[in-house]
Protein backbone atom coordinates (compact mmCIF):
# COMPACT_ATOMS: atom_id res chain seq x y z
CA UNK A 1 0.00 0.00 0.00
CA UNK A 2 1.67 3.35 -0.89
CA UNK A 3 0.32 4.93 2.29
CA UNK A 4 2.30 2.28 4.25
CA UNK A 5 5.31 2.75 2.26
CA UNK A 6 5.47 6.45 3.12
CA UNK A 7 4.96 5.66 6.62
CA UNK A 8 7.66 3.32 6.51
CA UNK A 9 10.17 6.14 5.28
CA UNK A 10 9.18 9.17 7.12
CA UNK A 11 9.90 6.14 10.12
CA UNK A 12 13.37 5.41 8.86
CA UNK A 13 15.10 8.98 9.70
CA UNK A 14 15.16 8.46 13.12
CA UNK A 15 15.96 5.14 12.95
CA UNK A 16 18.84 5.91 11.68
CA UNK A 17 19.41 9.34 13.68
CA UNK A 18 18.39 7.22 16.78
CA UNK A 19 20.82 4.46 15.73
CA UNK A 20 24.13 6.96 15.24
CA UNK A 21 23.55 8.77 17.97
CA UNK A 22 23.03 6.53 20.57
CA UNK A 23 26.02 5.21 19.66
CA UNK A 24 28.16 8.41 19.53
CA UNK A 25 26.32 9.87 22.73
CA UNK A 26 29.86 10.47 24.90
CA UNK A 27 30.03 9.15 28.57
CA UNK A 28 31.95 11.24 31.32
CA UNK A 29 34.36 9.95 33.70
CA UNK A 30 37.07 11.61 33.96
CA UNK A 31 38.39 14.30 36.72
CA UNK A 32 39.13 17.92 35.96
CA UNK A 33 42.85 19.31 35.85
CA UNK A 34 44.22 20.95 38.89
CA UNK A 35 43.08 24.66 39.51
CA UNK A 36 39.79 24.00 38.05
CA UNK A 37 36.94 25.41 39.80
CA UNK A 38 33.90 24.56 39.30
CA UNK A 39 30.75 27.17 40.19
CA UNK A 40 27.75 25.91 41.07
CA UNK A 41 24.67 27.79 39.51
CA UNK A 42 21.42 27.47 40.83
CA UNK A 43 18.17 30.33 39.85
CA UNK A 44 15.61 29.34 42.63
CA UNK A 45 12.51 30.87 43.08
CA UNK A 46 9.58 29.47 45.49
CA UNK A 47 11.92 25.96 45.42
CA UNK A 48 12.22 25.75 49.27
CA UNK A 49 10.75 22.15 47.95
CA UNK A 50 13.34 21.64 46.69
CA UNK A 51 16.30 22.98 47.05
CA UNK A 52 17.66 21.33 50.22
CA UNK A 53 18.28 18.36 48.25
CA UNK A 54 20.04 19.82 45.49
CA UNK A 55 22.59 21.69 47.83
CA UNK A 56 23.52 18.36 49.89
CA UNK A 57 24.10 16.47 45.68
CA UNK A 58 26.02 19.74 44.96
CA UNK A 59 28.13 20.01 48.11
CA UNK A 60 28.92 16.33 47.48
CA UNK A 61 30.77 16.51 44.15
CA UNK A 62 34.17 15.39 43.54
CA UNK A 63 36.75 15.29 41.20
CA UNK A 64 36.84 19.00 41.22
CA UNK A 65 36.50 22.27 43.85
CA UNK A 66 33.02 23.68 43.50
CA UNK A 67 31.59 26.69 44.92
CA UNK A 68 27.68 26.73 45.05
CA UNK A 69 25.60 30.06 44.53
CA UNK A 70 22.16 30.55 44.92
CA UNK A 71 20.09 33.56 43.95
CA UNK A 72 16.62 34.05 45.66
CA UNK A 73 14.47 35.10 42.64
CA UNK A 74 11.26 37.01 44.63
CA UNK A 75 10.42 33.88 46.48
CA UNK A 76 7.86 33.88 48.93
CA UNK A 77 8.55 30.74 50.56
CA UNK A 78 10.98 29.93 52.36
CA UNK A 79 13.88 29.11 49.91
CA UNK A 80 16.29 31.90 51.14
CA UNK A 81 16.35 30.70 54.74
CA UNK A 82 17.16 26.93 54.45
CA UNK A 83 20.35 27.95 51.61
CA UNK A 84 21.54 30.85 54.45
CA UNK A 85 21.49 27.62 56.90
CA UNK A 86 23.62 25.76 54.35
CA UNK A 87 25.80 28.93 54.13
CA UNK A 88 26.02 29.17 57.83
CA UNK A 89 27.41 25.74 57.91
CA UNK A 90 29.72 25.83 54.76
CA UNK A 91 31.58 28.25 53.49
CA UNK A 92 31.28 27.15 49.66
CA UNK A 93 28.34 27.98 49.63
CA UNK A 94 26.31 31.72 48.86
CA UNK A 95 23.04 32.80 49.06
CA UNK A 96 22.33 36.17 46.77
CA UNK A 97 19.38 37.67 46.50
CA UNK A 98 18.50 39.09 42.83
CA UNK A 99 17.48 42.58 41.58
CA UNK A 100 14.01 43.72 40.09
CA UNK A 101 13.59 42.22 36.77
CA UNK A 102 14.69 44.48 34.28
CA UNK A 103 12.54 45.64 31.39
CA UNK A 104 13.24 43.20 28.36
CA UNK A 105 14.63 40.13 30.20
CA UNK A 106 13.20 37.00 31.57
CA UNK A 107 13.57 36.01 35.07
CA UNK A 108 15.50 32.53 34.78
CA UNK A 109 18.32 34.30 31.85
CA UNK A 110 18.25 37.12 34.55
CA UNK A 111 18.89 35.46 37.39
CA UNK A 112 21.63 33.04 35.57
CA UNK A 113 23.24 36.31 34.49
CA UNK A 114 24.14 38.12 38.09
CA UNK A 115 25.57 34.13 39.22
CA UNK A 116 27.96 34.32 36.96
CA UNK A 117 28.73 37.67 37.43
CA UNK A 118 29.27 36.98 41.42
CA UNK A 119 31.22 33.35 39.95
CA UNK A 120 34.97 33.19 40.84
CA UNK A 121 34.71 29.60 38.67
CA UNK A 122 37.03 28.26 35.50
CA UNK A 123 33.55 26.72 34.72
CA UNK A 124 30.07 27.62 35.14
CA UNK A 125 27.50 24.91 35.86
CA UNK A 126 24.46 26.02 35.89
CA UNK A 127 21.34 23.87 36.86
CA UNK A 128 17.46 24.35 37.87
CA UNK A 129 16.64 23.31 41.95
CA UNK A 130 14.86 20.25 40.96
CA UNK A 131 18.04 18.96 39.71
CA UNK A 132 20.35 16.15 41.62
CA UNK A 133 24.30 16.10 40.63
CA UNK A 134 25.94 12.96 40.75
CA UNK A 135 29.15 13.16 42.83
CA UNK A 136 31.41 12.88 39.48
CA UNK A 137 29.27 15.23 37.14
CA UNK A 138 30.98 18.43 37.83
CA UNK A 139 34.68 17.02 37.48
CA UNK A 140 33.88 15.15 34.78
CA UNK A 141 32.44 17.94 32.24
CA UNK A 142 34.97 20.36 33.08
CA UNK A 143 37.78 17.50 32.03
CA UNK A 144 35.90 16.62 28.76
CA UNK A 145 35.60 20.92 28.29
CA UNK A 146 39.16 21.00 29.03
CA UNK A 147 40.20 17.81 27.27
CA UNK A 148 38.17 18.68 23.89
CA UNK A 149 38.49 22.58 23.93
CA UNK A 150 34.47 22.94 23.90
CA UNK A 151 33.00 26.33 25.33
CA UNK A 152 29.71 24.64 26.38
CA UNK A 153 28.93 21.12 27.65
CA UNK A 154 24.75 20.20 28.34
CA UNK A 155 23.06 17.30 28.98
CA UNK A 156 19.62 15.66 29.82
CA UNK A 157 19.51 14.60 33.45
CA UNK A 158 18.34 11.33 33.86
CA UNK A 159 14.49 12.10 33.90
CA UNK A 160 11.96 10.39 37.15
CA UNK A 161 8.53 9.93 35.85
CA UNK A 162 6.02 9.76 38.57
CA UNK A 163 2.54 10.21 36.68
CA UNK A 164 0.92 9.14 33.71
CA UNK A 165 1.16 12.93 32.95
CA UNK A 166 4.63 13.19 33.10
CA UNK A 167 4.64 10.01 31.13
CA UNK A 168 2.45 12.05 28.30
CA UNK A 169 4.95 14.12 27.99
CA UNK A 170 8.36 14.47 29.37
CA UNK A 171 10.20 11.18 27.63
CA UNK A 172 9.61 13.31 24.38
CA UNK A 173 12.82 15.40 24.82
CA UNK A 174 15.61 12.51 24.84
CA UNK A 175 13.01 10.66 21.84
CA UNK A 176 13.66 14.46 19.80
CA UNK A 177 17.37 14.89 20.90
CA UNK A 178 18.31 11.39 19.78
CA UNK A 179 16.15 10.38 17.15
CA UNK A 180 15.58 13.35 14.77
CA UNK A 181 18.57 16.08 15.55
CA UNK A 182 21.23 14.85 13.20
CA UNK A 183 24.75 14.52 14.97
CA UNK A 184 22.53 14.79 18.49
CA UNK A 185 24.23 18.18 19.15
CA UNK A 186 27.28 16.57 19.27
CA UNK A 187 30.48 18.73 18.87
CA UNK A 188 31.44 17.03 15.23
CA UNK A 189 29.08 19.38 13.88
CA UNK A 190 29.45 22.95 14.36
CA UNK A 191 26.42 24.48 12.51
CA UNK A 192 24.71 26.83 15.02
CA UNK A 193 20.84 25.30 13.72
CA UNK A 194 22.09 21.91 15.00
CA UNK A 195 22.86 23.30 18.37
CA UNK A 196 21.11 21.67 21.38
CA UNK A 197 20.87 21.53 25.27
CA UNK A 198 19.12 21.47 28.08
CA UNK A 199 18.50 24.21 30.42
CA UNK A 200 18.67 22.04 33.56
CA UNK A 201 22.27 21.14 32.72
CA UNK A 202 24.64 23.73 31.41
CA UNK A 203 28.20 23.95 31.82
CA UNK A 204 30.42 27.18 30.15
CA UNK A 205 34.24 27.81 29.90
CA UNK A 206 34.47 31.07 31.69
CA UNK A 207 36.44 33.29 29.14
CA UNK A 208 34.53 31.79 26.30
CA UNK A 209 31.14 32.66 28.03
CA UNK A 210 32.48 36.30 28.99
CA UNK A 211 33.55 36.59 25.15
CA UNK A 212 30.12 36.36 23.89
CA UNK A 213 28.40 38.32 26.29
CA UNK A 214 26.87 35.68 28.39
CA UNK A 215 23.37 35.67 29.11
CA UNK A 216 22.83 39.13 28.84
CA UNK A 217 22.96 38.70 24.77
CA UNK A 218 20.39 36.51 24.80
CA UNK A 219 18.02 37.87 27.95
CA UNK A 220 14.38 38.03 26.55
CA UNK A 221 14.28 34.34 25.38
CA UNK A 222 12.99 31.54 27.74
CA UNK A 223 14.41 28.30 25.88
CA UNK A 224 17.38 29.47 27.59
CA UNK A 225 19.73 26.37 26.98
CA UNK A 226 19.11 26.21 23.10
CA UNK A 227 19.76 29.99 23.02
CA UNK A 228 23.16 29.97 24.75
CA UNK A 229 24.41 27.21 22.81
CA UNK A 230 23.55 28.70 19.22
CA UNK A 231 24.80 31.40 20.64
CA UNK A 232 28.17 30.07 20.92
CA UNK A 233 28.52 28.23 17.74
CA UNK A 234 27.71 31.96 16.03
CA UNK A 235 30.58 33.08 17.34
CA UNK A 236 32.78 30.28 16.65
CA UNK A 237 33.06 28.22 19.94
CA UNK A 238 32.53 24.29 19.99
CA UNK A 239 29.26 23.12 22.24
CA UNK A 240 28.31 19.61 23.16
CA UNK A 241 25.68 17.27 24.14
CA UNK A 242 26.78 14.28 26.22
CA UNK A 243 24.83 11.73 28.19
CA UNK A 244 23.75 13.28 31.19
CA UNK A 245 21.80 10.21 32.49
CA UNK A 246 24.59 9.55 35.02
CA UNK A 247 25.69 12.97 35.24
CA UNK A 248 22.04 13.87 36.98
CA UNK A 249 18.48 13.26 37.80
CA UNK A 250 15.79 15.49 37.96
CA UNK A 251 11.88 15.69 38.05
CA UNK A 252 10.57 18.23 35.61
CA UNK A 253 6.99 18.53 36.60
CA UNK A 254 4.75 17.18 39.10
CA UNK A 255 1.39 16.05 36.88
CA UNK A 256 0.25 16.82 33.42
CA UNK A 257 -0.89 20.33 34.20
CA UNK A 258 2.59 21.57 35.35
CA UNK A 259 3.77 19.45 32.52
CA UNK A 260 2.08 20.85 30.12
CA UNK A 261 2.36 24.33 31.02
CA UNK A 262 6.58 24.10 31.19
CA UNK A 263 6.61 22.74 27.49
CA UNK A 264 4.03 25.27 26.37
CA UNK A 265 6.42 28.05 27.64
CA UNK A 266 9.56 27.05 25.64
CA UNK A 267 7.40 26.00 22.39
CA UNK A 268 7.73 28.87 20.32
CA UNK A 269 11.49 28.88 20.49
CA UNK A 270 11.29 25.35 19.37
CA UNK A 271 9.46 23.58 16.88
CA UNK A 272 5.87 25.83 17.02
CA UNK A 273 6.98 28.16 14.28
CA UNK A 274 4.79 29.05 11.54
CA UNK A 275 6.93 27.29 8.91
CA UNK A 276 8.75 24.51 11.08
CA UNK A 277 5.51 23.22 12.82
CA UNK A 278 3.57 21.82 9.61
CA UNK A 279 6.64 19.70 8.83
CA UNK A 280 7.30 18.26 12.13
CA UNK A 281 3.95 17.56 12.40
CA UNK A 282 4.29 15.17 9.17
CA UNK A 283 7.14 14.19 10.07
CA UNK A 284 6.66 12.84 13.44
CA UNK A 285 2.78 12.25 12.93
CA UNK A 286 3.60 10.35 9.74
CA UNK A 287 6.16 7.75 11.12
CA UNK A 288 4.80 7.57 15.17
CA UNK A 289 0.37 7.62 14.71
CA UNK A 290 -0.61 7.41 10.87
CA UNK A 291 0.32 3.80 10.75
CA UNK A 292 -2.40 2.72 13.60
CA UNK A 293 -4.77 3.86 10.58
CA UNK A 294 -2.95 2.13 8.29
CA UNK A 295 -3.29 -1.42 9.57
CA UNK A 296 -3.84 -4.46 9.41
CA UNK A 297 -1.33 -3.37 6.70
CA UNK A 298 1.85 -5.32 7.01
CA UNK A 299 4.31 -2.90 6.31
CA UNK A 300 2.25 -0.39 8.41
CA UNK A 301 2.38 -3.26 11.42
CA UNK A 302 6.14 -3.14 10.71
CA UNK A 303 6.58 0.32 11.16
CA UNK A 304 4.58 0.39 14.04
CA UNK A 305 7.51 -1.80 15.65
CA UNK A 306 10.25 -0.15 14.70
CA UNK A 307 9.27 2.66 16.16
CA UNK A 308 8.44 1.00 19.43
CA UNK A 309 11.87 -0.80 19.28
CA UNK A 310 13.54 2.53 18.96
CA UNK A 311 11.47 4.37 21.66
CA UNK A 312 12.76 1.01 23.61
CA UNK A 313 16.18 1.86 22.92
CA UNK A 314 16.28 5.36 24.15
CA UNK A 315 14.50 4.17 27.07
CA UNK A 316 16.94 2.01 27.86
CA UNK A 317 19.57 4.28 27.45
CA UNK A 318 18.19 7.08 29.09
CA UNK A 319 17.04 5.21 31.90
CA UNK A 320 13.57 6.07 32.30
CA UNK A 321 10.48 3.83 33.59
CA UNK A 322 10.06 0.84 30.79
CA UNK A 323 5.58 1.25 31.30
CA UNK A 324 6.38 4.59 29.28
CA UNK A 325 7.17 2.66 26.26
CA UNK A 326 3.47 2.11 25.18
CA UNK A 327 2.46 5.45 25.49
CA UNK A 328 4.63 6.51 22.73
CA UNK A 329 2.37 7.24 20.18
CA UNK A 330 0.26 9.06 22.34
CA UNK A 331 3.11 11.19 23.38
CA UNK A 332 3.99 12.40 19.95
CA UNK A 333 0.13 13.09 19.54
CA UNK A 334 0.79 15.29 23.35
CA UNK A 335 4.11 17.05 22.18
CA UNK A 336 2.29 17.97 19.11
CA UNK A 337 -1.03 19.59 20.55
CA UNK A 338 1.27 21.15 23.22
CA UNK A 339 3.23 22.48 19.96
CA UNK A 340 -0.17 23.99 18.08
CA UNK A 341 -1.51 25.23 21.07
CA UNK A 342 1.90 27.44 21.60
CA UNK A 343 1.55 28.69 18.33
CA UNK A 344 -2.31 29.24 18.32
CA UNK A 345 -1.05 31.30 21.60
CA UNK A 346 1.71 33.15 20.22
CA UNK A 347 -0.56 34.12 16.61
CA UNK A 348 -3.02 35.81 19.47
CA UNK A 349 -0.80 37.44 21.25
CA UNK A 350 -1.18 35.61 24.44
CA UNK A 351 1.26 35.99 27.36
CA UNK A 352 3.83 33.05 28.46
CA UNK A 353 3.43 32.61 32.23
CA UNK A 354 6.15 30.86 34.50
CA UNK A 355 6.41 30.78 38.29
CA UNK A 356 3.84 34.57 38.81
CA UNK A 357 5.57 35.95 35.74
CA UNK A 358 4.04 36.84 32.56
CA UNK A 359 5.95 37.26 29.24
CA UNK A 360 5.27 38.94 25.83
CA UNK A 361 4.81 36.27 23.37
CA UNK A 362 7.64 37.45 21.20
CA UNK A 363 9.87 36.30 24.24
CA UNK A 364 8.33 32.82 24.16
CA UNK A 365 5.28 30.71 23.95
Amino acid sequence: MEFAHIALALALLPIIFGIINLRNLPRLRSTAPAGTLVSILIPARNEAANIGACLDAALASTGADVEVLVMDDGSTDHTAAIVQSYAARDARVRLLSAPALPPGWTGKVHACARLAEAARGTHLLFIDADVRLAPHAAGAMAAHAAAKNIAMISGVPRQVIGTLGEALTVPFINFLLLCYLPFGGRAIQRKPSLAAACGQLVMVERHAYDAIGGHASIKGVLHDGVALARLFRTRGHDTEIVDGTPLATCRMYAGFRQSWAGFIKNAHEGMATPVGLPIWTVLLAGAHVWPWFLLPDPEAAFTILLMFAMRAAVTIRTREPWWTVPLHPLTVLVALAIQWTALIRVALGLKAGWKGRAYPSTTGA
